[in-house]
């Protein structure tokens, strides 16, 4: 449900796209570093936003540094790394194993089921650390699949699970500044999940899996609704981040926020455009 949160490259400039690499890669370091290269495969850009985010708002210091990597072999590049690359790190693999879990009980496929045993480990670490989010996020989980076996139609309820899940996420600590990073991991987790509804229509269908957006895809006008829909999640999360008193990487945080996210959006609706032109 992840690979939405990204930049867009082709709107940004050189140099900050060299710094939010850096911070992807040292997350992705921090990963190895913490659970091994089981936990480094599950790194995402989506996480990336959340360091930079945070790391702009509370305004830690950053450790520069630089490695080689399998996707890097033979030169050195920077990672950029902070308390909150680490505090990122556990939340991906929790959202990781639960994801896991969640498509080895929805579409019974059994190399997610695998991959949660040989994250379960890494799981206990992460829910250790933090007890109340990890038991937070898989009540929502649980929300969530009880949403999808009962066939949920509204779209505010279904997607708000996800959403709660998020704004948990974002809400690292209790200060004058939870309130807005709530709503802001609320919208963009109702935006992810139904911008991965919207994706995976066909697929859904074909399989027989719950999609919030089935009952109504056939209907005249209904790109264009789920465009106004996802729209709104957006400018409620835009919304809550511009109150927010950050400074640093200030640009590359916008370009996600107002540009990145539509990047998969654009693809998707082209794709969608050109099986309906061939149908």
């Amino acid at each position: 449900m992840f690979g939405y949160v990204i930049v867009n490259k082709q709107e940004m400039k050189f140099k900050d796209f060299e710094v939010y690499q850096s911070y992807y890669c040292g997350f992705c370091q921090e990963l190895k570093k913490r659970y091994g290269v089981k936990g480094q495969i599950t790194v995402t850009y989506d996480m990336t936003f959340l360091i930079l985010l945070l790391k702009g708002l509370y305004e830690v210091e950053d450790k520069v540094d630089g490695c080689k990597c399998i996707a890097h072999p033979f030169d050195r590049h920077p990672t950029r790394a902070n308390t909150f690359t680490e505090y990122a790190a556990d939340i991906n693999i929790l959202m990781t194993y639960y994801q896991c879990m969640d498509d080895w009980e929805d579409e019974k496929k059994v190399w997610k089921r695998g991959y949660a045993g040989i994250l379960k480990r890494a799981f206990g670490e992460a829910a250790a650390r933090y007890p109340k989010k990890a038991e937070e996020i898989s009540g929502q989980m649980q929300l969530l699949h009880e949403c999808e076996k009962k066939n949920e139609k509204n779209l505010d309820i279904v997607a708000g699970c996800f959403g709660n899940i998020m704004a948990e996420i974002f809400a690292l600590k209790n200060d004058e500044w939870e309130e807005e990073l709530r709503k802001m991991g609320f919208f963009l987790g109702k935006f992810i999940y139904l911008m991965d509804a919207y994706e995976d229509i066909e697929k859904d269908r074909k399989k027989g899996n719950f999609n919030p957006f089935l009952s109504m895809c056939g209907e005249n006008g209904f790109d264009d609704e789920v465009y106004h829909i996802l729209r709104m999640m957006m400018a409620e999360c835009s919304r809550a981040f511009e109150k927010l008193p950050v400074l640093q990487n200030v640009d590359i945080l916008r370009n996600i926020l107002y540009s990145g996210v539509w990047c998969r959006y654009e693809m998707v609706k082209g794709k969608r455009k050109e099986q309906q032109e061939n149908a």
